[in-house]
């Protein structure tokens, strides 16, 4: 699972909140575009190089796959597990487009089942921990399929109501707020990564590195379009699922649009907290 809000625990397409459909796989290729450079470098402290193993876990349509793929080389071996078939497919399709053949793909759900993946060399895993039913037995997966030495490494939400706009902007926070407790609603926590740490050492991980992560931006960046689109998706979510009205997603529209025109505005973005931890023997 990738995204600001990808979806929760289950089974089958209909439990991504935002759906798995083309448009939200484009929005996800923008939204692994926003951090590609900071992912890459990411990799290479931790150790990922060539002739890696690695599990991708919950790897939606791919994107971290294939450039973990080309990293690793043919040498190298990445293992997908995701339980979108849809998705599943496009990173398939991605995959042989390119000549990749060290991709193995595991179509199912974490919470449902062991992986039997295991001498892993590293595990990567994005906004996953956060909308899984049991962010404890995602992290037990994760340390069984690693060797002794191996490196798990997460970018999860840290604190999720950093998301906010300089100067303030109510109406935005009124739909962070609203966010945050649907998510909860649909049985995620958008600031598991406090729990993360804790979670990792109990499982037989020694965590080597915490790092935050926060964009601060103006209107004319390019990431401003991640957040921006998330915004306008959401919105039509919530109106759906009738947690709020036509009148309140017209006013955290024309909020955003009116902050959008300024270019003195600041967006800052809600903190990831990129997380190393080792395998103890």
């Amino acid at each position: 699972m990738t995204g600001m809000e990808a979806g929760v625990a289950g089974s089958g397409e209909r439990d991504y909140v935002l759906g798995t459909h083309r448009e939200e796989i484009e929005r996800l290729g923008l939204q692994h575009r926003v951090w590609r450079p900071h992912v890459l470098e990411c990799w290479r402290r931790a150790g990922i190089t060539t002739g890696s193993r690695v599990l991708d876990v919950g790897a939606g349509p791919g994107y971290a796959t294939v450039d973990l793929a080309e990293i690793v080389g043919p040498t190298g071996e990445v293992h997908a597990a995701e339980r979108s078939g849809n998705f599943v497919q496009h990173a398939r399709e991605t995959c042989a487009a390119r000549g990749l053949s060290n991709v193995r793909f595991h179509e199912q759900d974490l919470m449902a089942g062991p992986l039997e993946v295991s001498g892993m060399d590293a595990t990567w895993c994005r906004w996953v921990a956060s909308f899984v039913s049991d962010p404890a037995k995602l992290v037990t997966t994760v340390a069984r399929a690693l060797k002794p030495g191996g490196v798990a490494i997460f970018h999860e939400y840290l604190d999720y109501r950093t998301w906010r706009l300089a100067p303030p902007c109510p109406p935005l926070e009124a739909f962070v707020s609203e966010v945050m407790a649907s998510w909860r609603a649909s049985g995620g926590e958008p600031d598991v990564a406090l729990a993360l740490p804790t979670l990792l050492e109990a499982a037989g991980l020694t965590v080597k590195h915490l790092e935050p992560k926060v964009f601060v931006i103006p209107p004319s960046d390019f990431i401003w379009k991640w957040p921006s689109e998330f915004v306008e998706i959401n919105l039509q979510r919530l109106l759906e699922l009738g947690r709020v009205d036509q009148a309140w997603t017209n006013a955290v529209r024309t909020a955003l649009r009116d902050a959008a025109a300024d270019p003195r505005t600041l967006m800052i973005t809600p903190m990831v907290l990129e997380i190393v931890a080792e395998r103890r023997d």
